[in-house]
């Protein structure tokens, strides 16, 4: 009898042993992937926010949609300055500025238009790509959204917020991590400034420079 519940000991201590490890080693592949999928949004989000920060130069408002901001680039037409030459440590202490060197020949200064994609992207990227989470497996597109907020000073500012939610790029992950996760970014919130469940960059409940929530 005695050896039998050794034995049977000796099996709930393996079988604990295995379960601990087996939870440890599932939180540890769910944040390797979790990571490995945050980098390609994070850079697809930057991208998508250096696009609304020239649509917005050019309209004075953010584009409501990504069909419209996608036509601004590759439609709309940006200016790029060429520069070739610049001043010489003797000629600034001269007192030479840069205007007068372009009068003068000794430098040039020349602006030209150049396609919005062009100008924020590598040649040859396709812009209709912004819209879709670069996960693959992963069939969806970032929300977009815009409004209008006043500020504490009185003054009115144009802002926007594109995102994705981590049930949409990690549910078909572990789903206790997942469910793990969120709790724990619910917790890092509060009632009035709740934590967005996801990634995003912009927002349209406060002013925040169009930052992303892991900056």
């Amino acid at each position: 009898m005695k050896i039998v519940v050794n034995i049977l000991l000796v099996g709930a201590i393996l079988l604990l042993t295995f379960m601990c490890l087996r939870s440890i080693l599932d939180v540890q592949e769910f944040d390797k992937e979790k990571v490995h999928r945050e980098l390609a949004i994070q850079t697809r989000l930057i991208d998508i926010r250096r696009a609304q920060i020239e649509y917005k130069n050019m309209y004075g408002f953010h584009a409501g949609s990504f069909e419209d901001l996608i036509k601004f680039l590759n439609e709309e037409k940006l200016p790029v300055v060429v520069r070739e030459g610049s001043l010489t440590d003797e000629q600034l202490a001269a007192g030479m500025t840069e205007q007068q060197a372009v009068k003068d020949g000794l430098i040039r200064r020349d602006t030209t238009w150049v396609l919005a994609k062009d100008t924020l992207f590598d040649r040859g990227f396709d812009v209709t790509a912004l819209q879709y989470i670069p996960v693959a497996g992963v069939n969806a597109r970032f929300t977009m959204d815009t409004s209008t907020i006043a500020s504490t000073s009185g003054y009115t500012v144009k802002v926007f917020a594109s995102g994705v939610l981590y049930d949409t790029y990690l549910g078909d992950l572990d789903r206790q991590q997942l469910i793990n996760l969120k709790d724990k970014m619910r917790k890092m919130g509060t009632e009035s400034r709740p934590r967005y469940l996801g990634l995003r960059v912009g927002s349209v409940d406060e002013i925040n420079n169009n930052a992303g929530n892991w900056e």
